[in-house]
Order: C-alpha cells, then structure tokens, then sequence
C-alpha cells in the first residue's frame, strides 16, 4: 500500500462527493423560484439511496467476480462489503476501501444527473423508487462493464475477468464518458419522454431564477471535476497530472465556444451559457483525459462546446421537455468526448494509444463508438421501462395544480425563499408603533388543503422596490 496514492484517492473521493451538492445548486438555481427545493432534494435524496444500494450489493455487483461475458459481477460476493476491510492493495496501491468510497461518489453523481431532465414536474417519493431501481439494473450492471478491468497474476495472465467494454471491445473510458454521462444522458431522455412537457412548455419563458446559484454550482462541480478525473487515475502519478491539466484545458476551450455560439446565434453572451460550456467541457475530456495531450483536450472541449450549445436547441425542434439539458450536455458531450478519443488520442499520452489523426486508423474509433452505443441503447431502453413502471405504480409527475402552484409546496410543504418578516401578501410590512396591532389587509391567495398560491402566479404585480414580490413572480 502507497500512502501518497491512498491518501489521493481519499481525496478525490471527497472531491467528488462535493459535486453532488454543486450539481444540485446548479440545477436549483436554473429551475424557477418554485422548484428549488425539489432540485436540491432529488440530489439529496439519490445521494442517500444510492449510498445505501453500494454498500449493501452495488459494490459487489459493479466489481465483483464476473458471472459471465463480462455483463455482471456477483452481487453476492462482497456484500455489505464483507471480505473488503482488511485488502490492502486491491485496486493497485490503496486499500479496497478507498476504492469503494471513491467508486460510490460516481454512481451517486450518475443518478443525480437524471434528475435535470424532469425539473418541475417529478414527485419525490417515485422519482427515489426510479433512483433505486435505475442505479440497480442500470448502472451497477454498466459501471462492471466499463470500470471492472481484468485481474491479473503476476505472470500477467487474466485470473478474475472484468467488463466486456473495457477488456474484451477495448474501448476507452477513463473516468466515465460513458458510464456516467451517455448513461444519465439517454436515463434523462427517456424520462423527459414519459413525463412529457411541462404545464405552459414551450410557449412560456421558464428562466432560470438565481443565476449566481448556477455559477456557484458550476463552479463547485469544475473543482470536484478534478477529483473525478485525476483521482480516476488511483494513484499520485503522471497519469493523474497529465488528466488534471486535460480537465483544466477543456473546460476553458469549451466555456469560450459555447459563448461564441451564443454571440453569433444570439448576438449576446450569457452567464448561463458560460456555466453550461463549463460543464459541457468537463463532460466531454471525462473519457478523454489520460489519452489525448492538453492541445488534444483543447480540441475536445472547443468541439463539445460548440456542439453542446447547439444541441440544447434540439429539444425545441423535436419536443421533448429536457428541462435542464441533460440530453443536450450529457448525451451530447458524453458521445462527443468517448467519439473524440478515437480521432485525436495521441500515444504521447498515458494511454499510449492513436487515434485516426494520429496515424492509428479507424481501429479505435469503432470500439469508441461501439461501446458508446451500447451504453447507450441499454440504458434508454432499460430507463423507459422502468419509468412506465413507476408511473404505473406510484404515478411519477405531479398533477397540474401542483405543478402550477409550486412543486416545492406541494412535495415538500416549503419554499425556497420565505420573507415573512419582511413581507406580508407579497406586500412590504407596514412598520407600526410599538403595542400597536399591525393593519390587516385582503388575503389575494387561492387556498387549497395544505399551501396557499398567489390568485394570478404569472403576473408579477410587485411594486418597485419590493424584492419579495419580485421574486414571487419569477416562480411562475
């Protein structure tokens, strides 16, 4: 056991852990006023589901013996993590341990992703019972296909075979291109698809009501990015050097190119867009990172930027409600990085591979784009059913009163932003001599079993210099 390398990976792990919560600011701050809560919620909530799945079986069916073909590993083999506590090297130089906390980080962060594509409309309670069941069938199985590499003797012969895609197909994922994001992205389309549009989508403007919420997000997930990438390297090494610097590079290309897609498509720049290239950026080098030189990530990031502006367009044209483009930066940029690889990976890099520009042919480019695809089609396919099953069982979306009035009140019995002390009626308090009782006034609310709602949610009639009541009438 390396002490340096365990105490990276520990790190990383505590890195990644971080980018739940930012994830869940940065879709809480693109969701109205209304729907905050819930975002903040369903991020916690897959956190603790999925935490709980990993220890018991999740683990084990990711990384234990393989049952067959590289499909499925034993979920019975290290339950509960039973056996795991006292390995000292098994995944290199750091302890199992360490290995199963930093591992768990990115099957929480893939479940939260989903999240995005059904903002608004998703009750809590199903959408965790979708969380479990999806992190179970979907992607336990995907993450032993493309993370549980072959163990070896020291002879180098093959002695505990791992995942079909990353030791039989060959195709490159270093930190989860594809087992993360194309696998949250296709969940999140298919989800859109079963919950449908939400109430006034597309004819109402649905703006994002904290942008300085979003920036904090985006910000908390580039710096947990770096333990998601570097700390995938599980060791203090060149590799993880070399995929930091990467992470680095492609985040700047794509934040720039997303913001020149939006200057020349939309004559201005915004601060939503350079968050999104941001993110968009990191998604794409995920695969990428130890295989491509920094002007390769570059490249990457540029391309995943541009791309990705354009492709959260998509949902317009082809009427799908993807919220907060998980399918537009996730399915996207996932594809677009994994795809990449197979074009300007450079042997130059750790990897040690070529790609099409680099004299390697079109050998890698198919494994990429088949390995892609596979995830893929599994994923879309298995996240439909499940969703129409929980639909059918529990009802997954909210009824349209609900969703009118606030998903955050009717889910959760809050708001996000509470002024009572300041405000009363969406009116500012009326200051009152001291035993005085203070005026009464009409009550312009609709009252309903448990919450109350503004008698017209969609106009804003606050008067100047009431935030309160401006802010009241972005949850609209």
């Amino acid at each position: 056991m390396n002490t340096g390398d365990t105490a990276w990976v520990l790190t990383s792990a505590a890195l990644v852990l971080l980018m739940t919560p930012g994830l869940a600011f940065f879709y809480g701050g693109m969701v109205r006023a209304k729907s905050v809560l819930n975002m903040l919620m369903m991020s916690l909530g897959s956190m603790a589901v999925v935490g709980v799945l990993w220890v018991l079986f999740g683990y084990s069916t990711a990384f234990g013996r393989d049952l067959g073909g590289g499909l499925l590993g034993s979920p019975t083999e290290f339950f509960g993590l039973d056996g795991l506590l006292g390995r000292d090297a098994a995944a290199g130089t750091v302890p199992s341990t360490a290995f199963v906390a930093f591992q768990a980080m990115f099957a929480v962060i893939t479940v939260a992703l989903i999240s995005g594509a059904v903002a608004d409309r998703a009750r809590f309670g199903p959408w965790l019972a979708f969380a479990a069941a999806w992190a179970v069938l979907v992607y336990f199985p995907v993450a032993h296909w493309v993370f549980d590499l072959d163990g070896r003797n020291a002879a180098g012969a093959v002695v505990d075979p791992g995942g079909w895609i990353a030791n039989r197909l060959l195709a490159i994922d270093f930190a989860g291109g594809t087992a993360v994001h194309v696998n949250a992205g296709a969940a999140g389309l298919a989800l859109a698809l079963v919950l449908g549009r939400r109430v006034g989508w597309p004819r109402e403007p649905m703006k994002p009501h904290n942008l300085p919420l979003v920036v904090l997000g985006a910000g908390l997930l580039w710096f947990g990015w770096f333990g998601f990438n570097a700390g995938s390297a599980l060791a203090a090494n060149t590799t993880a050097g070399v995929a930091f610097v990467n992470t680095l590079a492609a985040a700047c290309a794509a934040l720039l190119t997303w913001l020149l897609v939006e200057r020349v498509r939309d004559g201005r720049a915004t601060t939503l867009g350079a968050a999104s290239g941001i993110v968009a950026g990191l998604v794409a080098v995920t695969p990428a990172c130890h295989s491509v030189t920094p002007v390769g990530a570059l490249a990457v990031g540029g391309v995943a930027g541009a791309l990705c502006a354009l492709a959260v367009g998509l949902k317009y044209r082809w009427g799908f409600d993807d919220s907060l483009d998980v399918v537009g930066v996730h399915l996207v940029g996932g594809l677009t990085g994994t795809l990449l690889i197979g074009l300007v990976a450079s042997d130059t890099a750790p990897a040690g591979v070529n790609g099409l520009f680099y004299g390697g042919g079109l050998d890698q480019l198919w494994r990429q784009a088949v390995g892609a695809l596979a995830v893929l089609a599994y994923s879309f396919a298995l996240s439909l059913a499940l969703a129409l099953a929980v639909r059918a069982v529990f009802g997954f979306r909210v009824d349209r009163e609900a969703e009118i009035g606030g998903v955050d009140e009717a889910e959760h019995a809050e708001t996000g932003y509470d002024f009572g002390g300041i405000r009363t009626g969406g009116r500012l308090a009326t200051p009152t001599r001291s035993g005085a009782a203070p005026p009464t006034a009409p009550n312009p609310t609709v009252s309903s079993p448990t919450v109350s709602h503004p008698a017209n949610p969609t106009t804003n009639t606050a008067a100047a210099g009431d935030p309160g009541a401006a802010l009241e009438g972005s949850k609209a």
